[in-house]
């Protein structure tokens, strides 16, 4: 195979694997994404007289890093040099674990070769899920986020069922291309054939009857949802708290009904930083209180920054920090709190936060690299987390209150629902990478959390889209883009536990004790041979 062949294969991958991330692109086109990959990956493993290492990484290194600029280019609308840094690693460590799997295939033969990067593949999704540095966004599973009359079956595997399916529907179907191209036992291309088929028809035909059999269950309940629209580089940062609470609650008024239980504003509505030990006091929150005395049926979701005053003798903390002003040590967090006719304001603090924007990653470690982290307004440095969910309950309804990027972690929300949680409310501020793919796949991806959970959502964001999402993971209502708006819906609860909310991301924790296995095992191998 010449190098230019190769290299058009590897564009030929990237462009593939990008597609799906577009709206107007169906998944699926994902189950031949590999195929250009697995066809110069073979090839080399055919070449016995030598190790191809560093060809099978610049090959991938390619294709990865096509698929990640297409996909995810719009990161530099916030930070240029966030987009290269994320792009960069999250190729980087793709083409590692391609490599690994061309070196255990050269070291074991083909079935366990394949079966290799199935393990390596979805153990390095589970990790970036679950690791301190975390980037889920170009998870193979997540493809399907506009295709959800296809993969209704995530209520059982999560977003990673995805990833496997797609990884056995490409080494099936190129297995298949092999068998067809070499024209030798033929006997063989038949069986695998029908295979693919069913591999392929088998779970959409599952899906297509959960989704037509399927019916919403739970005590109905209207949400109503505020879309502010301050521009976050312009207006959110720069406008008085006062009128942006103005607009907040004049939207709320302009919708409100006496059937209406909830209101949600959306993330960082109250920008201003509030001292936890005042809040009860501050402006923001005592105009909130006002609006929900005059309508005691109605709770309000809202999204603040917040600081936490520490005691003299409090533990303190990588993220903790000293006020000048006021003479003391504090924690900052990115908050939800509910307001209602209650003398308590319940407040849960977002824990997946964004690397380089809201913490710095191994801060321990690294606590000098913290001033590098980006000033997108309101609170600069690495914010505090916690530790478990919390959810916000009111007689019977108890709500998941997450905070932007979580949804984009299946486990993280499905924590929310073990806490009770029978309605998810997302609240966010998308507007950071302007009119591109970005806020569109944030929003496809709380569709996934809906089917995962069989949780409707309430959808607030402050630039982007908000929407109401049914249990099935379908949009029932949406704002439009860059508009300032308010919408309202009755949603359905749900009390009903899923089996992947129950177990989690199980098919990551096995993938990565088979990694372990395969690994080492794999080096064993190797080491032995060179001493020999």
């Amino acid at each position: 195979m010449k190098k230019t062949t190769g290299f058009l294969l590897s564009i030929l991958s990237g462009i593939l694997l990008s597609l799906p991330w577009y709206q107007n692109f169906s998944g699926l086109i994902a189950i031949v994404g590999f195929i250009p990959l697995l066809l110069i990956e073979d090839h080399l493993y055919q070449l016995k007289d030598k190790n191809h290492y560093f060809d099978i990484n610049k090959f991938s290194f390619v294709a990865f890093l096509i698929w990640n600029i297409i996909s995810t280019y719009w990161i530099k609308n916030s930070d240029l040099t966030a987009a290269i840094v994320v792009i960069f690693l999250n190729t980087f460590f793709m083409s590692l674990t391609f490599m690994l799997f061309h070196i255990t295939k050269r070291t074991f033969g083909n079935k366990i070769g394949s079966f290799s990067l199935i393990v390596y593949w979805i153990s390095f999704e589970y990790i970036f899920l679950h690791a301190h540095l975390t980037w889920p966004w170009l998870n193979l599973g997540n493809c399907f986020a506009g295709n959800i009359k296809l993969i209704q079956w995530y209520e059982y595997t999560g977003v990673l069922g995805g990833t496997l399916w797609i990884l056995l529907l490409n080494l099936s179907l190129f297995k298949v291309l092999k068998l067809l191209v070499s024209h030798q036992k033929s006997s063989l291309l038949l069986p695998n054939i029908i295979f693919f088929i069913i591999l392929l028809i088998i779970p959409i035909l599952f899906s297509k009857t959960i989704f037509n059999n399927f019916q919403e269950t739970g005590k109905e309940i209207k949400i109503a949802l505020i879309q502010p629209n301050f521009d976050p580089y312009s207006e959110k940062y720069h406008i008085a708290q006062e009128q942006q609470i103005t607009t907040i609650l004049y939207l709320a008024d302009s919708i409100f009904d006496k059937n209406v239980n909830y209101v949600v504003a959306p993330e960082t509505a109250i920008n201003k930083p509030v001292w936890e030990h005042k809040l009860k006091s501050d402006t923001s929150i005592l105009r909130i209180k006002h609006f929900v005395n005059k309508h005691p049926q109605t709770s309000f979701i809202i999204g603040a920054s917040t600081f936490k005053k520490l005691d003299v003798n409090e533990e303190r903390t990588p993220t903790t920090k000293f006020h000048i002003k006021d003479s003391c040590y504090y924690i900052a967090y990115n908050a939800a709190l509910q307001i209602d006719t209650s003398s308590q304001i319940p407040m849960y603090y977002k824990s997946k936060l964004v690397s380089g924007v809201e913490t710095m990653p191994f801060l321990k470690l690294f606590h000098f690299f913290e001033k590098f982290i980006l000033d997108f307004g309101g609170v600069k440095g690495s914010l505090g987390i916690q530790e478990e969910r919390d959810v916000f309950t009111k007689a019977d309804i108890s709500i998941a209150p997450v905070i932007c990027y979580e949804s984009a972690f299946g486990q993280h929300v499905g924590d929310y629902i073990k806490k009770g949680a029978n309605l998810i409310f997302i609240i966010t501020n998308d507007g950071w990478w302007g009119d591109t793919p970005g806020y569109k796949q944030h929003l496809s991806y709380a569709q996934l959390r809906a089917i995962e959970t069989r949780r409707s959502i309430a959808r607030s964001a402050n630039t982007g889209i908000s929407a109401f999402i049914n249990q099935k993971g379908e949009i029932t209502k949406e704002t439009q883009w860059w508009v300032s708006d308010a919408i309202k819906q009755n949603l359905k609860t749900n009390h009903k536990i899923t089996f992947y909310v129950r177990h989690g991301d199980y098919l990551g924790r096995t993938a990565l004790f088979l990694f372990v296995f395969l690994f080492l095992y794999t080096l064993v191998k190797n080491l032995i041979r060179k001493s020999l």
